[in-house]
């Protein structure tokens, strides 16, 4: 196993069943990059896998090993939707922000720039079958306001195993896909700046870091609070108020409790929107956002795609 992905869970040292608290982020530059590309191209052609392409996907694994004379079974990253238990009672998002009110009277956690998260992504191009990623991303920063930033290939899910990394070949558990570090930056642009502890500053800051003159919709809100996340992890009275501010969002439906793949317990709340369905998880005690995943809800056969599959997770940690 890599010597990085051990570093890696030196940062975050505790089991997979253990409790854990959101996080989140990327590069300054390239996560508002990457948000505005996502946001402009169409919703069929974003990263992700499985579908009618498992079968290929599968069978190209197979050769793989093969040829390379690997014989530990890699893990295939492709997620199914997450199941929220049946006989759990929905929590309303008013109970939860209620919560994380009381649990941010100490102020502890504080906020920090940086992030831990682990995300799936299904990644597509014009002469392979699509693919879903899973990735382990590593953001932060200095005194100076430099930072640094590790990306390994990992499946928590199948520790030690190959997994699919970079372009989609067989890599080991812990690959390094990047690291890189980044000279200061003093951008006071959200979501570089520090996010406010108020829900309408904070609705306002969430429209800035969107690139949206207008107002956002359910769905435009809930991409741009995963831009936050993916750039502050943070401290019980921020994570209070952006709980408060999705209690008074419109079309956000409490379905009930699950277990996340880190082995989270979680409160799911569920949009439905076009072609899309994203079910945000939620620490039941602080209110602090522990995953967010988006499915489709409408077949893209020409991709590939069937209605139910994972478009992409992601799963933020302290």
């Amino acid at each position: 196993m890599a010597d990085e992905l051990e570093l890696l869970r030196r940062a975050n040292p505790v089991p997979v069943d253990a409790p854990h608290f959101g996080d989140g982020p990327l590069d300054h530059h390239a996560e508002r990059q990457l948000d505005r590309l996502m946001r402009e191209r169409p919703s069929r052609r974003p990263r992700l896998l499985w579908g009618l392409a498992a079968a290929a996907v599968v069978a190209a694994l197979v050769s793989a090993l093969l040829f390379t004379g690997q014989t530990t079974a890699p893990a295939v990253a492709a997620p199914r939707p997450l199941l929220v238990q049946a006989d759990s009672t929905p929590v309303s998002l008013k109970t939860l922000a209620d919560r994380a009110q009381e649990t941010a009277a100490d102020g502890a956690p504080k906020l920090r720039k940086g992030t831990h998260v682990q995300s799936w992504s299904m990644g597509m191009s014009d002469d392979k079958p699509p693919i879903t990623l899973p990735e382990e991303r590593i953001v932060r920063w200095n005194a100076d306001d430099s930072h640094t930033e590790l990306v390994v290939a990992t499946d928590p899910r199948h520790p030690g195993r190959p997994v699919l990394g970079g372009e989609g070949e067989l890599v080991e558990d812990g690959h390094v896909l990047s690291r890189q570090t980044y000279p200061p930056s003093w951008s006071d642009a959200p979501p570089q700046s520090p996010p406010p502890t108020g829900t309408a500053r904070l609705r306002a800051y969430l429209q800035e870091a969107a690139y949206s003159r207008t107002a956002l919709n359910t769905g435009e809100l809930l991409d741009a609070v995963a831009s936050l996340l993916d750039t502050w992890t943070l401290g019980a009275r921020e994570s209070a108020t952006l709980a408060r501010l999705l209690a008074d969002t419109e079309g956000l439906k409490p379905v009930g409790q699950l277990t996340d793949r880190l082995g989270r317990r979680g409160q799911a709340y569920v949009y439905e929107g076009p072609g899309a369905r994203r079910m945000l998880i939620m620490d039941p005690a602080t209110g602090a956002v522990l995953g967010l995943e988006t499915t489709y809800t409408k077949a893209e056969p020409e991709y590939g795609v069937k209605a139910g599959d994972v478009m992409s997770y992601r799963a933020w940690m302290r």
